[in-house]
């Protein structure tokens, strides 16, 4: 018992001591970060977005090397796609009016963009990737955004942008008064 109380005193000693001289002698950071922001290019786009696909992919990318282990990174990769018509395209020669009828030829429906979700998008796991981490994960997301774009193009994200379109325009134009309204595509 008596230990404790010649101890305990120098412990509280060494414990206040060591709060001073953390707080006195501690280094603060600060960030600090100048901007110049400059707009390169305005542009007028004309595209319609219809339709929107959110997609997630679970991508394991390995990077093999003759003289290192092979690297590896788990990544969840959420990406959306979106399918639009380009209204720019379509002039007056693209519209025929017969009484109630109106006859409007759109372009092709496009994949506006495809794009990788980074904020939403995680590193699960790597392996063996030490100093070329941050070269391995930039890989498996270029790979990701490749292999989202060619899965897009094969979906039928094409076909329900014509039918959205004509759930959206279709209801517009008969609002102009035409009771027969008739969307093609060239």
């Amino acid at each position: 018992m008596r230990v404790v109380f010649r101890v305990l005193p120098w412990l509280i000693l060494l414990i206040a001591g060591y709060f001073f001289i953390s707080k006195k002698f501690s280094i603060n950071t600060s960030v600090e970060s100048k901007h110049q922001l400059l707009v390169e290019k305005i542009e007028a786009i004309g595209k319609l977005e219809l339709v929107r696909y959110q997609i997630s992919d679970v991508l394991e990318h390995k990077n093999k090397t003759d003289f290192l282990p092979e690297a590896s990174v788990l990544l969840i990769v959420k990406a959306e796609a979106v399918g639009c018509i380009d209204l720019t395209k379509v002039s007056r020669d693209n519209i025929e009016i017969d009484g109630d009828t109106a006859v409007v030829n759109l372009p092709q429906p496009e994949i506006c963009y495809v794009k990788i979700d980074h904020k939403n998008s995680k590193v699960y796991d790597t392996k063996m990737a030490f100093f070329r981490e941050a070269g391995l994960v930039d890989e498996a997301y270029k790979a990701a955004e490749k292999h989202v774009a060619t899965e897009v193009k094969k979906s039928d994200i094409l076909s329900q942008t014509k039918n959205n379109a004509a759930n959206v325009l279709k209801p517009l134009i008969e609002g102009l008064g035409y009771k027969n309204v008739r969307l093609t595509f060239d």
